[in-house]
């Protein structure tokens, strides 16, 4: 019986693990360029871009936003219940007149319109209190035959991105997608009421659901502010969470946001990307 020379067996073994190398690779570049933006690919490509080539020195209308930092190029492809953005994805109609989602690694200013929400008051880490405020306000909607939508609403009072503590107490809330759906008022824990028109700096993020991907992205919000002047904080850090248990989390969808006002005394030197203020105008 013949037998097989010892360089033809290494020869083989060598083919074999360039064959593999090559298909990981490929795989993993793949993998990091979808985390790290919703850009690189061509699907996330839409109809109908969002501004992002300057700062706006005014508020964008009710129900539209404004590309002022992060992922220029991020794109959210689709249309309500139906939005995606690289493996992300929303699924689930959201509070009409709102704007579209923020892709993840995108800032973005928006304007929201008012809204009618069910809000829960949480209590001790919110990452370990979710399911105890989710459920009440899951009954709330099941009684009141209210379809759910998206995203999630949670709200931080008295917080700061470099405050590990987390934040002095915090909410989850569903959002009517119409007002008429029910009255406002106190049924249990739960508090129906209405929310005022907001402007926010938001973040787009990719990833589970937890205070450490809040804290990230309310530092990137923070940098973007500090270099932004003639925008200010105007309220208290909330988070909204777009997909449900059934998705993945590392493809989860949210949004990390802050309320802004203009600042007062300054002037707004518009650059052809970005923007940037020149400082006090006395």
């Amino acid at each position: 019986m013949s037998t097989i020379p010892p360089c033809s067996i290494m020869m083989g073994l060598c083919a074999l693990a360039t064959s593999l190398l090559l298909a990981l690779g490929c795989d993993s570049a793949g993998g990091n360029a979808a985390g790290s933006s919703a850009a690189s690919s061509p699907s996330n490509t839409r109809e109908d871009p969002v501004e992002r080539l300057t700062v706006p020195d005014e508020a964008p209308p009710i129900g539209t936003s404004a590309r002022i930092g992060g992922d220029l190029a991020a794109m959210v492809k689709g249309s309500d219940a139906d939005y995606r953005a690289g493996p992300c994805s929303v699924d689930t109609p959201l509070p009409v007149g709102y704007p579209r989602p923020t892709p993840p690694g995108a800032i973005d200013l928006k304007t929201y319109p008012s809204v009618r929400l069910a809000e829960v008051a949480g209590s001790g880490d919110p990452d370990a209190g979710m399911n105890q405020t989710f459920w009440p306000l899951f009954n709330h909607i099941k009684e009141h035959d209210i379809a759910m939508t998206s995203p999630v609403e949670m709200n931080y009072r008295g917080m700061q991105a470099s405050d590990e503590r987390g934040p002095e107490s915090w909410s989850m809330a569903f959002l009517y997608r119409q007002p008429e759906l029910n009255q406002t008022g106190v049924e249990g824990r739960v508090v129906v009421r209405d929310c005022e028109s907001v402007t926010v700096v938001a973040i787009g993020m990719k990833g589970s659901y937890s205070m450490s991907l809040v804290q990230s992205g309310m530092k990137e919000i923070e940098n973007w502010l500090a270099t932004n002047p003639q925008w200010e904080a105007a309220g208290d850090w909330r988070s909204l969470c777009y997909n449900g248990p059934q998705l993945f989390w590392w493809n989860k969808w949210s949004e990390v946001q802050v309320p802004v006002r203009k600042s007062k005394g300054y002037r707004l030197t518009l650059t052809e990307v970005g923007g940037t203020a020149t400082g006090p105008s006395r």
